[in-house]
């Protein structure tokens, strides 16, 4: 994905590699623990590796809690630590510093997400409204899309396919891989069943966002998605770009600008002002923190949902 990111430093601390998993609430390292040690690249990644891992996993991940997961840098300890791992699973072209990493390190099974799915081109869409792009949303449009997991359909895929790598390279319990992974699948079946359920009678099919991370789920559930910043969610958005966004939402019937827990909120609180349109989260889930509006992915997702129906007019 040819998306310009700024990569901020993380302090390396002793918890650097806090673990998300219920199986691991420590700050251990990868490596060691008597369990089938697998390293996540960010939060996503690390709740499959704990649900379809359960009790024979130990999960620790490489994107703190909180902390923006496209600014990740690997620190010395975390590359330590995932040499000594059994598996990685990351999600290839979203973290150049963990693409890295992963190509260097001699981790015997290296799950790549995107591999497990299909990846599409997704960005600003406002160019069906005669929109005019500056050339920096052009170079936005140029990478594939990786906010897979925010479609349940394909993120069931991602599981399946996790799933199937877990009992390959741990086979002493691939068969409680093979149900955990079935578990979660019907459940994000039924998941998908609420969403398009959910958004099959709507006011509007137009919503915007701070950066397009939900062009799957919007593309699943018939809807449009407008975003502010293209898919990098740090950079600002050109003055035609405000101005056709203002135009779009009057003609459209849109009455909420959205934003998201871990990028600041101002760019969309100034557009719905002067638009005259309010304000609501849209989680992208790349972590989970005290401001989610939920413990995990299921949680925040039905979140997404309500907001959803609240904002496009649900019947």
């Amino acid at each position: 994905m040819n998306v310009r990111r700024r990569l901020i430093p993380m302090v390396a601390a002793a918890g650097a590699l806090a673990a998300l998993s219920a199986c691991s609430t420590d700050s251990a390292a990868a490596g060691d623990t008597g369990k089938f040690d697998v390293v996540a690249s960010f939060y996503p990644m690390a709740f499959l590796a704990e649900q379809i891992g359960g009790d024979h996993v130990h999960v620790t991940s490489l994107t703190e809690p909180g902390q923006e997961p496209h600014d990740l840098e690997i620190s010395g300890q975390q590359t330590v630590g995932l040499e000594k791992s059994d598996a990685v699973l990351y999600l290839k072209n979203l973290q150049p510093a963990v693409d890295k990493a992963v190509d260097q390190s001699g981790v015997k099974t290296k799950i790549d997400a995107a591999s497990l799915t299909s990846l599409e081109k997704h960005g600003n869409e406002v160019g069906g409204h005669a929109a005019e792009h500056d050339d920096h949303e052009n170079e936005e449009l140029e990478g594939l899309d990786p906010h897979i997991w925010l479609d349940p359909v394909r993120y069931a895929q991602v599981a399946e396919g996790v799933g199937k790598a877990f009992e390959k390279a741990d086979p002493d319990h691939a068969a409680a891989y093979k149900a955990n992974t079935a578990a979660l699948v019907k459940k994000l079946d039924a998941l998908n069943t609420e969403f398009r359920t959910g958004l099959s009678d709507t006011d509007t099919k137009v919503f915007i966002t701070t950066h397009a991370a939900f062009g799957y789920l919007a593309e699943r559930y018939g809807l449009t998605e407008e975003a502010i910043n293209g898919l990098d969610p740090e950079s600002e958005p050109s003055a035609n770009r405000v101005k056709n966004l203002e135009k779009m939402a009057k003609a459209d019937g849109v009455t909420t600008v959205f934003y998201e827990t871990l990028v600041s909120d101002k760019t969309a609180k100034t557009i719905a002002s002067d638009a005259g349109l309010k304000t609501d989260v849209l989680d992208p889930i790349e972590g989970i923190t005290k401001k989610s509006r939920g413990k995990d992915y299921f949680a925040v997702q039905e979140a997404n949902l309500k907001a959803l129906q609240s904002a496009l007019g649900a019947k």
